[in-house]
């Protein structure tokens, strides 16, 4: 248990590279009911990040905490220069 905060460090850091991109989230909700959907992530606090979608012409936001990262109930995936996903944060990197 000792790692997990070093982990949770590492994911944050790894999230700061990529404020202001364009990113799929995919996030288990439980019971089987999976979202995945598309935005910018927009910041970055000590204990969450927030992601802007654009949902019907409506914005909103979401946040999660980076410890949701870890335990791979969200997965985050940036665009690439050839529009190829690229998987950022994971628990496994």
């Amino acid at each position: 248990m000792i790692s997990s905060p070093r982990a949770i460090s590492e994911i944050k850091k790894d999230l700061e590279s990529f404020v202001g991109s364009r990113i799929r989230l995919k996030a288990n909700r439980g019971r089987n009911r999976i979202i995945e959907k598309e935005g910018v992530l927009e910041s970055i606090y000590p204990n969450i990040f927030v992601v802007k979608l654009n949902e019907r012409k409506v914005d909103r936001r979401v946040s999660y905490t980076y410890a949701d990262v870890l335990t791979e109930t969200v997965e985050l995936f940036v665009y690439g220069t050839k529009n190829e996903e690229i998987k950022i944060a994971s628990a496994n990197n």
